[in-house]
């Protein structure tokens, strides 16, 4: 019997990048996955097109998780295709690095209201469809909560919001058998990491030096995380945060 047979999985932001290698590995162990995605249908319909032809079971659902009301329509295409959830991957992000002097209240709200308000929205409709039987919360949050990196001041708030999120919510939680654990990854080759312009950058070269495995990170070197965390290999896990940086720290 796989890991997470019977067992159904929501991953926001599952469209490409380290969502969507989690969302793969996740139905691989035996979940049933709900692709989450808020702009690319093509490439969460790739993903789900790529579970299914190896013989698992996936749906795309459309929805900004910053909107209430489309994170409850996540959920209730959740429960409509497959049961109700008893996994959450909170992986939905966006990230913009800028110096001070070019902050605004506009990319703050952008990046706070889909990497915290989303988590926490999302987390809020899964912890009702978890109900008695419990469930497993992955967040994914970022290195560089403990790196700091210069012009990183809003993203770096926004992923040390989620640590302390994760933190909280494993307390408040627990005695209802939900645990709540977070994925900190480092630098990793994605799509979005490409068109920001960050691979092959001399910032990578740089980060690189401070890598004690040498080299940056692929989605696939995390989702097998997200596997243990969502399975009862972690049962006594709960408020960890995994650094997932190849030691960076």
């Amino acid at each position: 019997m796989k890991k997470l047979e019977n067992k159904v999985a929501v991953v926001t932001g599952a469209s490409k990048g380290i969502g969507a290698s989690i969302a793969k590995h996740l139905a691989t162990a035996g979940a049933a996955v709900v692709v989450n995605y808020s702009s690319s249908k093509e490439g969460a319909d790739k993903v789900v097109d790529e579970i299914v032809k190896n013989g698992g079971r996936a749906i795309a659902v459309k929805g900004n998780v910053s909107d209430a009301a489309d994170v409850e329509h996540i959920f209730a295409e959740t429960a409509k295709a497959f049961g109700d959830a008893d996994i959450l991957v909170n992986n939905a992000g966006v990230y913009q690095f800028l110096p001070i002097e070019e902050v605004s209240a506009d990319e703050f709200h952008r990046q706070f209201n889909t990497n915290v308000l989303g988590l926490l929205l999302a987390s809020k409709a899964a912890v009702k469809q978890f109900g008695a039987k419990g469930g497993s919360i992955i967040n994914i949050g970022s290195v560089v909560t403990a790196i700091a990196p210069p012009a990183s001041s809003i993203y770096t708030a926004t992923k040390g919001a989620v640590d302390s999120i994760t933190h909280v919510l494993a307390n408040e939680l627990g005695p209802r058998n939900i645990r709540v654990n977070s994925i900190n990854p480092g630098m990793v080759e994605t799509e979005g990491t490409h068109t920001a312009g960050f691979i092959g950058s001399d910032f990578q070269k740089e980060l690189e030096k401070t890598v004690p495995l040498g080299r940056i990170g692929q989605p696939q070197d995390i989702a097998p995380l997200a596997v243990f965390l969502a399975s009862d290999d972690s049962a006594w896990l709960t408020g960890e945060t995994l650094l997932a940086g190849g030691g960076q720290r």
